[in-house]
């Protein structure tokens, strides 16, 4: 008996674990839980119909439990036909046997699905704003994806919740200015986590790509940080337009090729607020086309016409709570002239300032300092450094400024401030040590002290700057270069040069400036011969300013016409009074000779038979005295009356010239070995 019954107990646990193997491995296949699977679902979730096939149960022994697995079913959410790969699900056995099981988790594995119908099945289950957004900008595409859920005995999801995948061919549209083309990724979906991964697809027709990014959803708020890459395009124009808002043209952009790689992360809230957006780029510009007219580069650069080219040029950009900074180098091309560019620039939300710190060598093409007549060649080595900063209120801030060359020749500035015209509010210092295009050595310090500057130097070629005031149109003492200057400037140089040859000595003084105007000026020098070279402005009660300028060397400063060739000897006396933009002069010049005088009044002297005599010995037209009458009105200067006495002739002339335009002169000649002023009025035939 007792054989019998262990017989009979050994056959039991070998069918009994043939069973559980076989219910194990091969499981058995019915329909006769479809409905009561659908009706569970349907407790879940009552939008959704699900039409099941033959479902397969499977045994899982460890934890008495039996796998649930259909394949190929159907959804239906709102007449829209989702095709599944599979459903697969966990019944505890003792529920099974019961007939009275709840479904705890749900493994859904899909086939093609459009992006819409995906979302819409989640919103099914869970509607959410992140859901709501999604809905909204997805356009097309399909997806392939796992979903798991594990549900609580009320029947909702809990927060272990999976979903996986990947996405092909999506398009999504932002706010119809921002599109998504043939969008390629994978994901994986969390609870409050989104991980995306080999990203690919045309952000507004440029094509991008991000090995991942990853989404967190923290107190109502979604922290994203990711990375995306750009390829070359010339359609990154587009891109810029798009960005800006307006065609880049505006801002002088013609062409713009790069690519990047960047790193980002920012906030989001649920109103789409972006927030604490940084951004680190690592920036390849192959190349940048800025054209337009710009005048002030031009004085500088004088081959500049119009464009500016940046080539291959490795940036660096850091964004960070609205602070950033950029660093650069590369090529800059200037009408088609490589030179090398290296740069840095930064915001500091502190103080909204603008920062930069540059370097700019210039080797090929030429650069020009026109009023201190220097000029670098072509072909010669040159560096420009500046720093500083740029306000909102378009102030720039030089906090220094230096050009070397390899003739080591040096111009530095420090503490310059320029107004939104180019205007100088404030120089701190200025140093010159350079030779100019006149083979002259310069070395000039202008420092400033307190409210007002002090020039100091050793050598300064002024020739260039008087050119600059014998020409000035309005005759207007108003400082071009100075916003608004109320300063007074001591000046003591060694040696001024006024042109290439003449010279004077121990030049010092100093000039009054009040609302940028020279209120009173007191300088004085001496030339190698001795002669003084003074020069006094003051300006009295009445607002008249009067200018007296002395020299018992007059040759330099008659040398600054051109039309006036072998002028000697001769001492110089200027009287002038100037009020509301208008100056009336006397100018009074004794005892000097000329070697040529305008064409028609050295042919006239040929009716002096002295006149002949000293052109043809070269020693000139002597003059005992010269006077000049007239006034300066915007340009148009009027002779009131002009005479010159000599022994061979004596000339009196009225009229006007306009600056650049017309000349028109009338008067009276006469051949005369000795005359005065009342017989030269008098008309001769």
């Amino acid at each position: 008996m007792t054989k019998k019954l262990i017989k009979f107990l050994l056959f039991l646990i070998i069918v009994t674990t043939i069973i559980i193997i076989y219910l194990s491995f091969f499981g058995i296949n019915t329909k006769k839980f479809n409905d009561t699977i659908k009706t569970k679902i349907l407790n879940i979730n009552n939008k959704v119909n699900l039409e099941l096939k033959t479902v397969k149960l499977l045994l899982n022994p460890i934890d008495l439990s039996i796998n649930v697995k259909t394949f190929s079913p159907e959804i239906f959410i709102n007449n829209n036909k989702l095709e599944l790969e599979y459903i697969k699900t966990n019944i505890s056995l003792k529920s099974f046997i019961n007939k009275d099981f709840s479904i705890d988790d749900l493994q859904v594995s899909t086939k093609a699905i459009r992006l819409n119908d995906i979302v819409l099945l989640v919103r099914s289950f869970k509607n959410s704003t992140e859901m709501l957004i999604l809905d909204n900008i997805i356009k097309d595409g399909f997806l392939v994806g796992d979903i798991n859920l594990n549900f609580d005995r009320y029947g909702k999801i809990k927060n272990d919740y999976e979903v996986k995948g990947f996405i092909k061919k999506g398009k999504i549209s932002i706010l119809s200015k921002y599109s998504i083309d043939d969008l390629n990724l994978l994901f994986n979906i969390k609870n409050k986590e989104y991980y995306l991964q080999n990203l690919e697809g045309n952000f507004n027709q440029i094509k991008l790509s991000s090995p991942s990014v990853k989404v967190k959803e923290k107190n109502n708020q979604f922290f994203v940080n990711g990375k995306l890459i750009s390829k070359n395009s010339d359609m990154n124009i587009k891109l810029l337009n798009d960005l800006l808002e307006s065609s880049i043209k505006s801002y002088g952009i013609e062409d713009i090729e790069f690519s990047s790689d960047n790193d980002f992360n920012f906030k989001v809230n649920k109103k789409f607020k972006i927030s604490n957006f940084n951004l680190e780029s690592k920036i390849n510009l192959n190349k940048l086309v800025y054209k337009k007219d710009l005048p002030e580069l031009r004085r500088y650069l004088p081959n500049f016409k119009d464009t500016i080219k940046l080539k291959d040029h490795k940036i660096l950009f850091d964004y960070k709570n609205n602070n950033f900074n950029v660093k650069g180098k590369g090529n800059i091309s200037i009408e088609n002239d490589l030179d090398f560019l290296n740069y840095e620039f930064s915001k500091n939300n502190n103080n909204n300032n603008y920062n930069f710190n540059t370097s700019v060598s210039i080797n090929k093409n030429y650069f020009l300092l026109d009023l201190l007549s220097y000029k670098k060649n072509k072909n010669s080595k040159s560096t420009i450094n500046f720093s500083g900063y740029y306000k909102k209120d378009k102030k720039i801030k030089f906090k220094s400024i230096s050009l070397i060359d390899d003739n080591k020749n040096t111009f530095v500035i420090q503490g310059l401030d320029l107004d939104k015209n180019f205007k100088i509010n404030n120089i701190d210092k200025f140093d010159l040590n350079f030779t100019n295009d006149n083979k002259i050595k310069n070395q000039i310090s202008i420092k400033k002290d307190k409210k007002n500057y002090k020039v100091i130097g050793k050598n300064f070629d002024a020739t260039k700057l008087i050119n600059e005031l014998l020409n000035d149109e309005d005759n207007n003492e108003d400082s071009s270069i100075f916003n608004n200057l109320n300063s007074t400037i001591d000046i003591k140089i060694n040696k001024t040069y006024l042109d290439s040859s003449n010279f004077v000595n121990n030049l010092s003084g100093n000039i009054n400036f009040i609302n940028n105007k020279i209120d009173k000026l007191n300088l004085e020098s001496t030339f190698p011969n001795n002669k003084k070279l003074i020069l006094v402005i003051k300006t009295n009660d009445n607002n008249e300013k009067i200018t007296k300028l002395f020299s018992g060397y007059a040759k330099p400063l008659i040398n600054q016409y051109k039309f006036i060739k072998g002028f000697e000897e001769g001492v110089l006396d200027l009287y002038s009074i100037k009020k509301d933009d208008i100056s009336n002069s006397l100018l009074i010049i004794d005892n000097f000779k000329v070697q040529e005088v305008p064409v028609l009044a050295k042919l006239l002297t040929l009716a002096s038979l002295q006149g002949i005599a000293d052109l043809l010995t070269g020693e000139g037209i002597r003059f005992t005295d010269f006077e000049m009458k007239f006034s300066n009105k915007k340009g148009l200067m009027t002779i009131e009356e002009m005479y010159a006495i000599g022994p061979a002739i004596s000339i009196l002339m009225n009229g006007y010239i306009e600056s650049k335009k017309l000349i028109s002169l009338s008067g009276t000649l006469v051949p005369a070995t000795t005359i005065n002023r009342t017989i030269a009025s008098i008309p001769l035939l």
